[in-house]
This record gives C-alpha cells, sequence and structure tokens, in this order.
C-alpha cells in the first residue's frame, strides 16, 4: 500500500514536473496567473525544432540558430504558445501540418530563412494568427490556397523575396488584412484582380519593384487603403483609372518612377488625399487646376523633375503663387529647359513670359 502511494505521489509529481521542463541549451522563466513560460533559445546552435519544450510555452524565442526543417505537428507540445520567433535559422521547408493545433498562435516570424515554397493550408489550423513575417525568403509564387484559413491575419511581411509576379485573388483568404509588404521584390506584373477581398487593407508596400504597369482599376478592392507605396519602379505611365477605388487614400507615394505625363484628374476620385510624392520622375509640367482640385492635399513633392518652362507650366506656376500646400522643399523645383531658364526656379516665374515653344 506504501508503495503505490508512493507511485501515486512520484506520478503526479511527474506531471506537473512536465510544464517545468526546458531544453538543456535553453533558458525558461515562468510567470503566475496565469502560469506561462517564456522559453528563450534565441542563438544556442539548435539544429533541430525542439520536442522537450514546457506545455504551457507561450513564447518561444529560436531566432539565429540552424533548424532546416519544420516537421508535422512540431507544436504538439505546446498548445497555449501565442508567440515563435524563427528569424534567421536555415528553415528550407516545412511540413503542412507543421503548425497544426497551434490554435492561440498570435505571431509567426520566419523572417531571414531559405523558403521557397509555402504549402498549401499550412497556415490554415493558425485561427487566431495576427502577424505573420515571411521577409527574407525565396518565396517565388503566391497562390490564395497558402493561406487559407488565415481569416484574422492582420500583418503580412513579404519583403525581400523572389516575386515576380501577383497573380489573381492572391490573398483573397486574408480579409481581415490591415497591412501588406511587398516590398524589395522582383514584380514586374500585378494581376487587375490581384488584391481580391482586401477590404480591410489600410497599408501597402511595392516599394522597390520592377512594375512597369498599374492595371486599370487594380486597387478597386482596396475601399480602407490609407497609404500606397509605389517608389522605386519602372511605372511610366498612369491610366486614368489606375488609381479607382481608392476614395480613403490620404498618401500615395510614386517617387523614382518613369512618369512624364498625368492625365487629367488622376487623382479625383480621392478626395481625402494629404501627401502626394511624384519626385524623381519625367515629368516637365503639371497641371495646376487638377492640383487646385484637390481639397484635402496638404503636402507635395516634385522636385527632381526635369521641368520645362514654356506656356504649359503656367497653371502649375499660378498654383504655386496661390496654394497653402507644403511644396517640399520648394526651392528645388527648378526649370531644366528652356536653356535660358535653366536653373531658375518656378516660384521665381512670370506667367506673363512664359511663351510657348513649337
Amino acid at each position: 500500500m506504501q508503495y503505490l502511494v508512493w507511485l501515486m505521489v512520484a506520478m503526479l509529481w511527474m506531471v506537473q514536473a512536465g510544464a517545468d521542463v526546458c531544453p538543456d541549451t535553453c533558458k525558461c522563466s515562468r510567470k503566475s496567473s496565469p502560469e506561462k513560460s517564456e522559453v528563450n533559445c534565441h542563438k544556442r546552435g539548435i539544429r533541430v525544432f525542439p520536442s522537450n519544450l514546457p506545455s504551457d510555452a507561450w513564447i518561444l524565442k529560436l531566432g539565429e540558430n540552424g533548424i532546416t526543417d519544420l516537421k508535422a505537428k512540431a507544436l504538439r507540445s505546446v498548445p497555449k504558445i501565442e508567440s515563435i520567433n524563427l528569424e534567421r535559422n536555415a528553415i528550407k521547408s516545412m511540413h503542412p501540418q507543421a503548425f497544426s493545433g497551434a490554435e492561440q498562435l498570435m505571431l509567426l516570424n520566419l523572417y531571414g530563412n531559405h523558403i521557397t515554397n509555402l504549402p498549401p493550408k499550412g497556415f490554415q489550423d493558425l485561427l487566431n494568427l495576427r502577424f505573420l513575417m515571411l521577409g527574407q525568403n525565396q518565396i517565388s509564387i503566391l497562390k490564395p490556397e497558402m493561406f487559407t484559413g488565415m481569416r484574422n491575419l492582420s500583418d503580412l511581411d513579404l519583403p525581400l523575396n523572389a516575386l515576380t509576379m501577383l497573380p489573381p485573388s492572391a490573398f483573397k483568404p486574408l480579409i481581415a488584412l490591415k497591412v501588406l509588404d511587398l516590398s524589395l521584390n522582383r514584380i514586374e506584373r500585378i494581376s487587375p484582380k490581384a488584391f481580391t477581398g482586401l477590404r480591410q487593407l489600410m497599408f501597402l508596400n511595392l516599394d522597390n519593384n520592377s512594375v512597369k504597369t498599374i492595371p486599370a482599376g487594380v486597387f478597386k478592392p482596396l475601399r480602407s487603403l490609407e497609404m500606397l507605396v509605389l517608389d522605386n519602379n519602372l511605372v511610366s505611365t498612369l491610366s486614368q483609372s489606375a488609381l479607382d477605388g481608392l476614395g480613403s487614400l490620404q498618401e500615395l507615394y510614386l517617387r523614382n518612377n518613369d512618369l512624364d505625363h498625368l492625365p487629367p484628374d488622376v487623382f479625383k476620385n480621392m478626395p481625402k488625399l494629404s501627401q502626394l510624392a511624384l519626385s524623381g520622375n519625367h515629368l516637365k509640367t503639371v497641371d495646376g487646376n487638377m492640383l487646385a482640385r484637390m481639397p484635402d492635399l496638404k503636402r507635395l513633392y516634385l522636385h527632381d523633375n526635369p521641368w520645362l518652362c514654356d506656356c504649359n507650366i503656367i497653371s502649375l506656376v499660378r498654383w504655386m503663387g496661390q496654394t497653402e500646400v507644403t511644396l517640399s522643399p520648394r526651392d528645388a523645383l527648378k526649370c531644366v529647359s528652356p536653356p535660358e531658364l535653366r536653373n531658375k526656379r518656378l516660384s521665381s516665374l512670370q506667367a506673363s513670359k512664359l511663351l510657348c515653344r513649337t
């Protein structure tokens, strides 16, 4: 009888101790109310995803190790996990069920690995995931089934990958997405329906890609978008309907592209636009009357364009003399031609003396 009592006590102790188990190379700290463990395995030379983790773990730090793959049900021992940092490992592959059962996970950081492909439905159990960091990998293809089930995802970071195009409905399952970062890829082509389903999106970053053409109406699903960054691309023309649907947009950045003209009223359906950046393009003139019809405009960047100071720039010069919009920087707006006006500031020009040239 005494032996049985001792055995039961030993088994109970083992069950309780299970929450306190910690990988040898890691440091585990525990807090109470409710009881949760933080597991810090950062930069410990770990090659395989650890299995002997405390069952009450809620934060797992595994950055800067040598983990190469994520096997099926890698998180089965930590059902309460809320945050995992796996940045800067050597992960090449993920089993489609690697994250199976991690229904409380809110943050997953896979930045700086060697991932080339996301498994279909690989994140479908992550019903509460809010933040997914996939930057600096080698992902070249996006398909909607890769994001199946992620109905609460708020922030998707995909910079510094190998994307060359955005296919139709690429992000359709992400109905709650608010931030999408696609900068520093090689995106050349965007499907007209690439952003279908992203009705809650507020910030879209396409900086430093190779986009040449913006399809008409491509941004129509983005009814909540407030900031659009298209800097450092190869956009040479904007059609009259290229920016349709951006009724909530407040900031638009088109710096360092190849724009040489703007269609009349291309910004007319953006009544809330307050900041517009067009510096570093090939613009020779901009219609000042178009700018006058932008009621909320507060700041405008127009420097580093080859302004042709003839009669076609009169409306811009007159608008500059009347507007309260901040031109940043105003003194950097200078004529490039004709030769006799080269380097003359636009703000010093007299409209009556600007000639039409054949």
